[in-house]
């Protein structure tokens, strides 16, 4: 497995970031419609990436993926797909939850991959909701670190 280099992220980064989330989402996320990707990239840019603090890992110069955190809840994770199962999800998890004391995490129910994922880490399904944030009608379901 390899081990990776986790640095803080700023805004000076956040158009590889944007860029990340969307490949990310358009590969993980099918059950978006495109006005609800475009509203939520619009939001993510605008409000969410400020509301979090960023976490990324970079190869040869480029992110490859990040992490937002917010209090002990991992908001967002994100990976290229050019990365997928490198190792660098379980990586940014991993360190949310030994450095950052994470032990909480939101997923959209129609990703099951990224739901699979959190079990594997270690995460329980503790609850779920009918709607997103913005009341879209995407269930997302809630998760803690099982002790």
């Amino acid at each position: 497995m390899n081990t990776y280099n986790i640095e803080p992220a700023s805004e000076n980064d956040y158009d590889q970031i944007i860029n990340v989330w969307e490949a990310s989402v358009r590969a993980t996320h099918e059950f978006l419609s495109e006005s609800d990707l475009l509203l939520y990239k619009e939001l993510l840019l605008t409000q969410y990436l400020a509301m979090v603090k960023l976490y990324c890992i970079k190869t040869d110069g480029q992110i490859a993926a990040f992490a937002g955190i917010a209090g002990n809840s991992i908001e967002m994770l994100f990976a290229h797909p050019s990365h997928f199962g490198k190792g660098v999800g379980r990586s940014l998890t991993e360190f949310a939850i030994r450095e950052l004391e994470c032990s909480a995490v939101d997923v959209n129910e129609q990703n099951r991959r990224a739901l699979l994922f959190y079990i594997k880490m270690g995460f329980d399904v503790t609850g779920r909701s009918e709607t997103d944030g913005l009341g879209k009608p995407y269930p997302i379901l809630h998760l803690q670190l099982a002790t």
